[in-house]
Formats: structure tokens, C-alpha cells, sequence
């Protein structure tokens, strides 16, 4: 999903460290090294595999799929142990589980997949994760690898957290609203400009809370989830609701064609500079988008499309005509460092279990959970990444 290209649950990305061989073309790279050419390019990113621009899947030989596996570890998800990840793989068993298993879920070239083939080839991997710490290797004996070209970009996003009230003061005066009982689905409601600027919902009761930073308010919209952190220490989450149904404008659109951030430099953090930095512009620059996104209370969060929560650094959105929900799925693709620069490798795990608006073909947004490290990987990561699926022998 570009950077703030479109809609209500819009773009950001993921986290951490690993290394790669590759199949490329629909040939088996023998003499490809295990960890691809890691020397930075033009851009400021590493080159980590061989690209692949046929479309379909190729099958991995063993000896690819035991360099893939050796270059991944439960910590460069977040984990302490293979073990958690069950709660994840669980969630897209049920509802690969719950699909009539003959339905084709996968239909590519060199590879079809119904949804009984998925739900078993979960249901394996939970019976492996408690030996997955001591033996790796059972990734490349128990389960056949299928390269999916050609090559997927790779963005991200991440749940915010703010700082907020209950009540309205000088401190917090910025408010997240509820679902209004007078929208309509499909109708075209108040503006951000009405409802920010003139009003529209003040004195209705629909406040939520409110927050310190209209900045930080305004990307809660374009994240379409996040938490919110009161005084006394306690969270609620707010998850997206409803939409006012106002065409979508990307903000980063916005300052690049006013000739305000570079072509190339049109990221979240640049963005936030842009808007520091022209502070009586701000409310011009965020009305610019009249879309506006109301939100709901929740205890836990964010929920993908499957309707369950998400794992940080394993869930992903993605379009499920190409890659649907209760597949497994191994990522490679590099990261963000600290500078910004695509230079972290990144070999892991992952499970499509939600989508996004700008998700469209070989596209993958990566979640990247709540803290500051998934505010940064999730605000720089737009990179080419090689796609796996894993299929149980």
C-alpha cells in the first residue's frame, strides 16, 4: 500500500532482522549466496534476493528452503520461542477451518490450494511449533516451499497510542468521535472541514475522548486503529467504525505536488516534519482530505478482516484473491534502519489475516504492532520483498 495512497486503514510497516537465498525466474539459483548481495544500493537499501518478475509460483529445492530457514528466528519477530506463535497460526486455522474445504483458496500458475490444504498445513505447523526451537530444519522437511512472483511491494502499518482524556481541557482538546446516529451507509457526510473546523458534532455527546495533537489525531484516521493512554494508566483501544463516506485525499500527495516534500521523500516522517514546520498551514493541509473516519471502544485490538486480533510482526493485510486468509506465508524483505534506510533483513513468518483499501495484487502491508519501533518501520518501509508459501507435504 503506498504511503497515504488511499483510504481509511491506510499504510505503515514491520520489524527485524534475517538473511536470504532466493529462487529467481523460475530457475534454482545454485550459486546464489545464502544471504544475497547485502552491499548498500542507490536509495539507501541492500539487495537480498534475486528478483522475480514471472508471475506464478515456483517450487523451492531443498537445499533453498534450508538456507531460507536457517536465516530466521523467533526473536526477529518478537518472540522468545516458536511456541508463541500458536495464538497467531491458530486464529487463521479457524478460519481456514471454516471454509468449505474443497473451495480453490490459491489459483496460480504452478500452484493451487484449497482450503482443506491450508487448514492441514496450520494444523501441522501447531504440532511442530514445540519443536521448531530445537530442530528449524523440520520447516524444510515437513512442508514443500512455492516462490509467488512477481515480487511483492512491501509497506506496513502499526497500531499509535495517544495520550488522552475523558473530559475536554486546554491540554486536550482534540476529539475521537463515535459512529454518529444520523450516518448513513454510502451517504456522503460532514467534511473534516465541518466537523474539525465549524463543529458539526460538538455539543452531540459523541466524543470518545480527547487527545493532545490534532497531528496525532489526524493519523489515528489514516491508521484506522490505535490505543488510547488515560492519566490513572489505563488503555482502551478504538477500533475503526464507520467512514463519512468523503472521497479519500493522501495528505503526502498533498505537500509533494505543492512542492513541499521531494518525490522521492514522501513518508510518514517526512510528512510530520512538513507539518511542523508550516504550523499555520496545518489545519489547510488536513482539510485538504475530507474523508474522516469514527471509531469504536474495544478491550482488545486492532481486529483484521478474519474479525480477530492481530500479531505484531506476523499478521499482514494483503489481497486475499492472491494471497487469501490461512495461508502460511515466509517474508523476506528489507527494513528500515535507524537512518530510514532499507538495510535491515528481514526473514520470517507470517499469516495474511487482514486487508487494506490500497492492498491490491502482489501487494503486502505489514503490521507492525504498537511503540515506537513499529511507528518507525512501519512510516519507511516501501521495498520490494520474495514471497513464500509453505504447503504441508
Amino acid at each position: 500500500m503506498g504511503l497515504f495512497s488511499l483510504s481509511p486503514r491506510i499504510v505503515v510497516l514491520c520489524l527485524l532482522c534475517g538473511l536470504l537465498p532466493i529462487v529467481g525466474s523460475g530457475c534454482s539459483l545454485g550459486t546464489q549466496s545464502a544471504t544475497g548481495d547485502l552491499s548498500p544500493k542507490r536509495g539507501g537499501g541492500v539487495q537480498l534476493f534475486t528478483p522475480m518478475t514471472q508471475a506464478g509460483a515456483v517450487r523451492l529445492s531443498a537445499g533453498e528452503a534450508a538456507k531460507l530457514v536457517s536465516s530466521m528466528s523467533p526473536q526477529s519477530q518478537g518472540l522468545s520461542s516458536w511456541r508463541e506463535l500458536d495464538f497467531a497460526v491458530s486464529q487463521s486455522l479457524a478460519h481456514a477451518a471454516g471454509r468449505p474445504a474443497d473451495n480453490n483458496a490459491v489459483d496460480q500458475p504452478g500452484l493451487q490450494l484449497t482450503y482443506g490444504k491450508m487448514a492441514a498445513t496450520l494444523q501441522h505447523l501447531r504440532s511442530l511449533l514445540p519443536k521448531l526451537d530445537a530442530n528449524p530444519a523440520l520447516l524444510t522437511t515437513e512442508f514443500n516451499w512455492y516462490r509467488i512472483g512477481p515480487d511483492f511491494g512491501i509497506t506496513g502499518y502499526y497500531e499509535p497510542t495517544l495520550e488522552a482524556s475523558r473530559t475536554k481541557s486546554s491540554k486536550y482538546n482534540y476529539p475521537i468521535y463515535r459512529v454518529p446516529p444520523d450516518l448513513r451507509s454510502g451517504v456522503p457526510y460532514h467534511t473534516r472541514n465541518a466537523i474539525d473546523r465549524k463543529g458539526a458534532l460538538a455539543g452531540r455527546g459523541l466524543e470518545i475522548a480527547w487527545v493532545t495533537s490534532e497531528t496525532d489525531a489526524f493519523f489515528l484516521h489514516i491508521q484506522g486503529s490505535g490505543r488510547l493512554r488515560f492519566a490513572d494508566g489505563s488503555v482502551t483501544h478504538v477500533l475503526f467504525a464507520a467512514k463519512n463516506n468523503q472521497a479519500y485525499v493522501p495528505l503526502g500527495r498533498v505537500l509533494r505536488d505543492e512542492g513541499l516534500l521531494a518525490p522521492d521523500n514522501v513518508n510518514m516522517p517526512s510528512i510530520r516534519k512538513c507539518i511542523k514546520e508550516n504550523p499555520r498551514r496545518q489545519a489547510e493541509f488536513f482539510d485538504k482530505n475530507p474523508s474522516y473516519i469514527f471509531f469504536r471502544e474495544a478491550e482488545k485490538g486492532p481486529l483484521g478482516a478474519m474479525g480477530r486480533p492481530l500479531t505484531s510482526w506476523v499478521s499482514t493485510a494483503t489481497d486475499r484473491k492472491v494471497l487469501p486468509h490461512g495461508l502460511l506465508v515466509f517474508l523476506t524483505v528489507p527494513l528500515p534502519d535507524k537512518d530510514g534506510n532499507m538495510t535491515v533483513p528481514f526473514n520470517g513468518l507470517t499469516l495474511p489475516q487482514d486487508v487494506g483499501g490500497a492492498i491490491k495484487g502482489n501487494r503486502t502491508d505489514f503490521f507492525c504492532g504498537p511503540g515506537e519501533r513499529a511507528e518507525h518501520v512501519a512510516g519507511y518501509l516501501n521495498a520490494k520483498g520474495a514471497t513464500y508459501i509453505l504447503v504441508k507435504k
